[in-house]
């Protein structure tokens, strides 16, 4: 994910985040998420997006970037590694030290980039799993 953040004039920041290229159905369950997302997550204020999209958000400085609707990762395998919070399952990646988690099984893919300038991402992944499971409906048993 395209992640950079840009100042402007008043002090307020604005986060440049690419949104992902999508059908109509998933572009409306990815506009209800958005939506729902909290002004602040990991103590960092959502800033503004460029390009303007109910695809994206964005928190802080270094940005934690959101982009929902996104493609299946290409390192999603019936044998990736994955973690579950509050019932999403997550593909980190790297898997090692990762920076970007993908909620997978899911009707549409949600991409959660956490700088590890912001500590640990599990609270960050908490707030969105809470949210993922309101409003992205999940994929039949079995398919990620």
């Amino acid at each position: 994910m395209a992640v950079a953040l840009a100042a402007t004039g008043c002090g307020a920041q604005t986060v440049r985040i690419d949104p992902p290229e999508t059908d109509a159905a998933t572009a409306g369950t990815c506009a209800d998420l958005v939506a729902a997302l909290p002004d602040t997550l990991l103590d960092a204020e959502r800033a503004r997006v460029r390009p303007e999209s109910d695809l994206t958000a964005a928190w802080g400085d270094p940005p934690i970037g959101l982009r929902c609707g996104v493609a299946r990762p290409a390192a999603l395998a019936p044998d990736s590694y994955v973690e579950e919070v509050n019932g999403v399952t997550w593909l980190p990646q790297p898997q090692d030290a990762p920076t970007l988690y993908t909620a997978v099984g899911r009707e549409a893919y949600v991409e959660l980039t956490v700088p590890s300038a912001h500590g640990s991402p599990a609270a960050a992944l908490s707030t969105v799993s809470d949210l993922v499971t309101e409003h992205v409906p999940p994929l039949p048993e079995g398919r990620l």
